[in-house]
């Protein structure tokens, strides 16, 4: 079960990565704006990582990863992060592609967006002591800020395209949390979180992949345009 983390993210990657260079869904030109985003968004969350893990408010068992370790993390928790992102990303690419009408009014993103960054402001007032709520809180307004401040339409399609992203997410990180296994993968200290769970999974977790992904679509977005106007012929 040593390589159980390893297989995990072997197997979330597989079909993105055969998938692609699909001609009809066209997501390679977007390649390099991707893994750039990714190496970037990933920053932030990693140095989270870090700090949580030497504070022990959480861990990882060494049962079901490598035994390598960067940083004090496995080495499996760093390619999560490049990973979990693309997979989502390729998903969500793949439903647009699927259901390019799929895109929420502004109006109505708007309301939704308010009524997140409403709920998680409250939850980082009612729970400060609680690292990994606070924390994960925070990252979701900061997600949801930049998506508005950019007016960008990401956040219409990803409303939608989200609980799709949703199922094999919580399938991955069920798994990390318990479900289907003898122990955990990733361990977390209860006086750091609410202690409302899915299924096995923290329900900050939810909002945890909703920032990560969130920020890696507004990212690489913005990223292929910028790329894309430098490789343009000019007078074009």
């Amino acid at each position: 079960m040593r390589w159980l983390y390893f297989s995990l993210l072997a197997g979330s990657i597989l079909v993105p990565a055969l998938w692609t260079f699909s001609p009809k869904l066209r997501f390679y030109p977007k390649l390099p704006a991707v893994l750039l985003a990714l190496v970037i968004v990933a920053f932030p969350f990693i140095l989270k990582d870090i700090l949580f893990t030497r504070l022990g408010i959480w861990g990882f068992n060494p049962e079901y990863f490598s035994g390598i370790r960067v940083a004090g993390l496995p080495l499996e928790e760093w390619l999560f992060f490049a990973v979990i992102p693309y997979a989502s990303i390729f998903l969500h690419e793949t439903v647009v592609y699927l259901k390019p009408g799929w895109i929420l009014p502004g109006r109505a993103a708007k309301v939704i967006s308010l009524f997140l960054a409403g709920g998680a402001l409250l939850l980082m007032i009612l729970f400060p002591e609680r690292l990994y709520t606070f924390f994960n809180s925070l990252f979701l307004i900061a997600a949801l800020l930049w998506a508005h401040w950019s007016g960008s339409e990401v956040i219409r399609r990803f409303y939608l395209t989200f609980p799709v992203i949703l199922v094999p997410f919580l399938v991955v990180n069920g798994i990390l949390t318990g479900s289907f296994i003898p122990g955990e993968v990733v361990w977390y200290d209860p006086a750091h979180f609410m202690g409302l769970r899915i299924f096995t999974i923290p329900a900050e977790d939810a909002g945890y992949a909703f920032s990560l992904i969130l920020g890696n679509l507004l990212l690489s977005e913005w990223l292929f345009r910028r790329i894309d106007k430098q490789v343009q012929p000019r007078g074009e």
